[in-house]
C-alpha cells in the first residue's frame, strides 16, 4: 500500500511539474509576440517618424446628454521610419480614444488607462484616432470640451492632442 502511494505522488509531481512547464513556455511565447520596442529618435536625426496632420480639434455640436458621438483624426507618417503610437489616454471618463491603421481597431483608451498597446504607421501610411464622446457617463450640460492624449515617437511631436466639443442638454 504505502508503494502505491509513494508512486502516486511521484506521478503526480511529475504531471504538476509538466504542466507547470507548458503553461509557463506557452505564456512566455504569447507575450514576446506582442512586445513591440519604442524606438527612439532625436531631432537631428535625418531618418526618423514625422507624424503630420491637418486638424486637431471638432465641434460635436448639439447634444443630448444620453446621445454618443465621436470624431476622426487623420494622422500621417511623412517621415522616413515607423511611426509609433502609445499611451493613449483622454481627459475625463465619459471620453474614450481608439486608435485604427489599416482597418484594424485597438481597443478604448480612458482616463486610467494603462497599456502596453502600440501601434505602427509605415512611413507614407496613416491611421486614424477616434475620439468618442460619451456624456452620459459623466453628465455635465452646457459647453463641454474633452481630449484624448497620443504619444508618438516623432521627436518633434512627442504628445498630440485631439480635442472635441460639445453643447449638451
Amino acid at each position: 500500500m504505502e508503494k502505491k502511494i509513494i508512486i502516486g505522488v511521484i506521478v503526480s509531481s511529475f504531471l504538476l511539474i509538466l504542466v507547470s512547464y507548458f503553461f509557463i513556455k506557452s505564456s512566455s511565447l504569447s507575450s514576446k509576440s506582442n512586445d513591440i520596442k519604442i524606438i527612439t529618435y532625436k531631432k537631428e536625426d535625418k531618418e526618423k517618424p514625422k507624424v503630420s496632420y491637418n486638424n486637431n480639434f471638432k465641434d460635436l455640436g448639439i447634444m443630448k446628454v444620453s446621445e454618443e458621438r465621436s470624431a476622426d483624426f487623420i494622422i500621417k507618417n511623412t517621415g522616413q521610419k515607423n511611426l509609433q503610437l502609445f499611451n493613449i489616454s483622454s481627459s475625463c471618463g465619459c471620453t474614450v480614444g481608439k486608435i485604427i491603421i489599416d482597418k484594424k481597431e485597438s481597443k478604448e483608451f480612458g482616463m486610467h488607462s494603462l497599456s502596453d498597446y502600440v501601434g505602427e504607421v509605415l512611413p507614407g501610411q496613416q491611421a486614424i484616432v477616434k475620439v468618442i464622446y460619451r456624456p452620459y457617463i459623466m453628465p455635465v450640460y452646457g459647453v463641454v470640451e474633452r481630449e484624448v492624449y497620443v504619444t508618438t515617437n516623432d521627436p518633434e511631436n512627442e504628445r498630440l492632442v485631439f480635442k472635441v466639443k460639445a453643447f449638451v442638454k
